[in-house]
Parts: structure tokens; C-alpha cells; sequence
């Protein structure tokens, strides 16, 4: 575990336990003593959490965590997944993704796919995103033509919510949406932790011809707060190899196509 995943593990920790004792933390982490001090120390200046005699306490922020934290947890995993999305793109396209690491990192995949990456009369590619992170990325592509939701900033997913962000989308038709979740079952469908996220989500899956989920095997038979549609609104399950088989076929049977990467 490197320390960008340890800062990640901590907040999960502390965001699940309320309060974390150094030491049991430093065998829990495999780690010594000494550097669990350093990261809640680091964790404690960017006020993430509260420093506490041999601990840390959690803070006053929301520990739905900010995504640069989040971002290395199942790294390998999501990598894989993203590489065989942008698969399906092709060129002409217009492209929807949503906020989230893994959507984060199919919009990467795609700025950097080498035949997308030319600049013709006119662009490779039409982007909808209301993720801001997202945006930021893809503004600087020439090959890429950026449309961004209106809306209200969330701090930690950086996505953009609220009434505002629903007029783009009431007037345009993607040809396929990538969605990152924060869970997906075969029989409930796909959540995300915020209403507010999972609306704009919803909305975005219904403006697309083909919707694709992708979402490693830690989100598959779990279920979240709010949901972004049922199974029977998924075109497709972009997953790991992790993926339980008995999983897999469930979905399989609610006509989801499932890809493992």
C-alpha cells in the first residue's frame, strides 16, 4: 500500500469509526507507528480530521470522501475497466459521463485514445459531463468538444447538481453514457450516496441511447441511498475479474451484458 492509498484507508477508517488509536492503526496498516503519526498529521492540516493525543477524531467534513483521496482504491482495477470502455467509443460520438473516480478515468482513457487524438475540420468527440474535475481535463483537448451541466458544485464529487443542471440535459441525446455508482445490484439497479447526484445521473441514463455502468466488484450486490435507475435502464456492466460468477449470471439474467476487465 502505497501513501496515497494509506491517506485514503485512514479516512475510510476514521470516517466509519469516529476515532482511531495510532498504534492499532499502525498493525491494522502494517505500517510503523511513525508514519501513521506523519499521515493524520498531513490529513489533519488539509482538515480532513482531528488530531488527537495518540489518534485522530473525525472532523466536521462530509466523509463522503474528496475524490483525490478515493482515487487509489482499486486503482488496478479500474484501470482495466476503463481501458475496455473507451472500447465502445467511437468516433462521432456523443459521450456522457457522470462524476466519480472511474468515470474520472474514462475520461482520461478517452483524451489520451491515440485515433481520437488528431485534430480534424471538426472533433473527435462530444463530451457531456457535470463533473468539474472531469471538465477541467478535457477543456484543454482540441480534439474533444466540452459541454458542462449547469448546476451546484458538490465539494467532495465535484459534481454539479440541482434544477440548474437539468436544462442542458433536458434539450440533448447522448449515444452512450458512461455512469461511475456507488452500488449496483441486479434486482435494485444502480445507486449513488447523494439524491441529488443520483437525479442528474437518472437523467443523463434516460437522454442516452445505451448506458453502461462501470463499476469494480466491490459496488456489485450493494445498494446506497438513492437510486439512478433500475437494472432493467443498464445496457451494460463494465466490471473486474473479481466478480463473483453466481453475480455475474444474475445480472446477466436481468438482460444487463456484463464485461469483466
Amino acid at each position: 500500500m502505497d501513501r496515497h492509498e494509506r491517506l485514503g484507508a485512514l479516512l475510510d477508517m476514521v470516517g466509519q469509526r469516529d476515532k482511531i488509536d495510532v498504534d492499532e492503526t499502525a498493525e491494522e496498516l502494517n505500517v510503523s507507528p511513525a508514519t501513521i503519526r506523519r499521515d493524520l498529521d498531513h490529513l489533519a492540516e488539509r482538515q480532513l480530521l482531528t488530531r488527537t493525543r495518540g489518534g485522530a477524531v473525525a472532523s466536521n467534513v462530509a466523509y463522503d470522501l474528496p475524490l483525490r483521496h478515493k482515487a487509489a482504491r482499486h486503482a488496478p482495477e479500474k484501470q482495466r475497466i476503463c481501458a475496455a470502455a473507451v472500447r465502445l467509443v467511437e468516433r462521432g460520438m456523443v459521450v456522457g459521463l457522470n462524476g466519480g473516480t472511474t468515470a474520472t478515468e474514462v475520461g482520461r482513457a478517452l483524451a489520451t485514445r491515440p485515433d481520437l487524438n488528431d485534430r480534424g475540420e471538426s472533433p473527435a468527440l462530444v463530451v457531456v459531463t457535470n463533473a468539474l474535475n472531469i471538465a477541467n481535463e478535457l477543456a484543454v483537448r482540441p480534439n474533444i468538444k466540452l459541454v458542462v451541466t449547469g448546476g451546484v458544485a458538490r465539494q467532495h464529487s465535484f459534481e454539479l447538481t440541482g434544477p440548474l443542471a437539468t436544462r442542458i440535459l433536458d434539450e440533448i441525446t447522448l449515444d452512450l453514457v458512461f455512469l461511475g455508482v456507488d452500488a449496483i445490484d441486479p434486482l435494485r439497479g444502480a445507486y449513488a450516496h447523494h439524491e441529488g447526484e443520483a437525479s442528474i445521473n437518472r437523467l443523463m441514463a434516460s437522454r442516452a441511447r445505451q448506458v453502461v455502468v462501470v463499476a469494480d466488484s466491490s459496488k456489485l450486490g450493494g445498494h446506497a441511498f438513492a437510486q439512478i435507475c433500475p437494472t432493467t435502464g443498464v445496457h451494460m456492466l463494465i466490471t473486474d475479474t473479481s466478480a463473483e460468477p453466481a453475480m455475474i449470471e444474475a445480472f446477466e439474467t436481468e438482460g444487463v451484458e456484463v464485461v469483466t476487465a
